[in-house]
């Protein structure tokens, strides 16, 4: 006879936010060094060994069955950033870097 054990290293908190497991990492960060980089589960693992690799798989997979949730995050990211961006200007350190570059 075969056993099944079922082991979760997803825990979602009372907002609903994915985490792994007690690692204070959110699924998202490592869906976005997935999908920002093409990031393998093994380069996820070399950039965050504290992370076991069935951890990553487990972030991973949970990330494809909720793809639609996640994909419509990281937009509503990206897109709140570039309102930001756009409302800031540039900073003191870009402006100065700028000058540096157009001395030289």
């Amino acid at each position: 006879m075969i056993s099944a054990e079922s082991i979760s290293h997803i825990l979602q908190d009372e907002r609903g936010v994915a985490w792994i497991g007690d690692k204070n990492v959110k699924v998202i960060e490592v869906v976005l060094d997935h999908v920002a980089y093409g990031w393998s589960a093994d380069a996820i693992h070399e950039q965050h060994p504290h992370l076991s690799l069935a951890e990553i798989h487990a972030a991973l997979a949970f990330y494809y069955d909720h793809a639609g949730e996640f994909d419509a995050q990281i937009e509503r990211q990206k897109d709140e950033l570039s309102t930001l961006r756009a409302a800031t200007g540039k900073s003191p350190l870009q402006m100065r870097l700028r000058q540096a570059a157009n001395a030289s």
